[in-house]
């Protein structure tokens, strides 16, 4: 069982506090010789070292080689987290860098991306943003020639979003048959989702209630289809700055990135880590071996949930890098990103 911060002395959390900042630091195990240099605490080497052992016996420090010093483990992690760091506010400078990319005009999904790649590159971090399948609600649609047997349909969704497919038309459809679908699909789909819509289609069909020739029913089936089939290799989770995970204490534990590299590349399941998060409140921090998807790379998570104007959850920012992770400074800069991000939510 985790000891309580409360339950070390003050002694033991001095020491304690001070292994762990010196591996966020250098992500290397750290001695009592170097502790007695470095630290006010008038303590010995050998003092230190007793209680170093003592932390070591409750689980919070571990010696990776005999010789060697200690360094915190996943639990030692959790409990500096949780009782002892103290969070430093982004700075004026990173606040803006993050907010710049939110207001760059275009697609949703170009104005995430930006802001996981400004977030990666402030926190040294592989930035990361989760968003669920939008279902779009239609407003209308516009169906325009661009040959003899394509058309470029034009979906207007009710959040004012417009996005645009090619069509394959089936044969023989004429410029009436296109007008024709367009007006029949705006009056009867808006207001539906793409998955209601086709289901509403289906219904018409069977129902004989229609009144479409066999070309306009044709293209608004496949107008329909492109968009669902659309919908649905849309890729939910967004990673950027994978390079950062490879820095210069990286470099002597290259197995480690390995894993971790090869955990991201399986997005299906860091999605469904984030989408743990989504349930939260507010920042979840997963550390090392406290998730399995990351026990093998050592890695740490902080993620955090961001909301619509309507209040919804809609998706989860944040990072993974190394369990050596400042999290003081990294902390509020991804709750700082969520908050921007969901000025940006429809």
């Amino acid at each position: 069982m985790t000891p309580n911060i409360h339950e070390l002395s003050d002694r033991a959390r001095d020491v304690f506090r001070m292994v762990v900042e010196a591996y966020l630091e250098t992500g290397a195990p750290i001695g009592s010789r170097t502790i007695a240099k470095l630290s006010t605490l008038n303590l010995s080497p050998a003092s230190i070292r007793n209680v170093m052992q003592d932390l070591e016996e409750l689980g919070l420090l571990a010696a990776p080689h005999t010789s060697a010093g200690r360094m915190p483990t996943d639990t030692g992690l959790r409990l500096f987290v949780d009782g002892m760091m103290q969070a430093m506010e982004p700075s004026a400078e990173e606040r803006a860098a993050i907010e710049s990319q939110v207001v760059q005009p275009g697609p949703i999904e170009e104005a995430l991306a930006a802001t996981t790649a400004a977030l990666s590159g402030l926190s040294a971090c592989a930035g990361l943003v989760f968003v669920p399948k939008r279902e779009v609600r239609l407003r209308q649609i516009a169906f325009v020639p661009l040959s003899r047997d394509q058309a470029l349909a034009v979906l207007v969704a009710e959040d004012g979003t417009v996005e645009n497919r090619v069509v394959a038309l089936p044969e023989g459809t004429s410029a009436s048959a296109l007008a024709e679908a367009a007006n029949y699909v705006s009056a009867m789909f808006s207001g539906l989702t793409l998955a209601e819509a086709r289901a509403r289609l289906e219904r018409e069909i069977a129902a004989e209630r229609q009144a479409l020739d066999g070309a306009a029913r044709a293209l608004i089936e496949r107008g329909l289809a492109v968009w669902s089939e659309d919908g649905e290799r849309r890729p939910v989770l967004i990673v950027r700055g994978q390079a950062r995970l490879i820095d210069a204490a990286a470099a002597a534990d290259l197995d480690r990135v390995r894993d971790l590299l090869d955990d991201l590349d399986g997005k299906q399941e860091v999605a469904g880590l984030l989408d743990r998060a989504r349930e939260a409140n507010a920042t979840r921090i997963f550390i090392g071996a406290e998730n399995n998807l990351f026990a093998l790379s050592g890695s740490a998570v902080i993620a955090r949930p961001f909301h619509g104007l309507d209040g919804r959850v809609v998706g989860v920012v944040g990072v993974i890098g190394p369990t050596r992770l400042n999290y003081a400074r990294i902390v509020p800069m991804v709750d700082f990103t969520a908050g921007a991000l969901a000025r940006l939510m429809p």
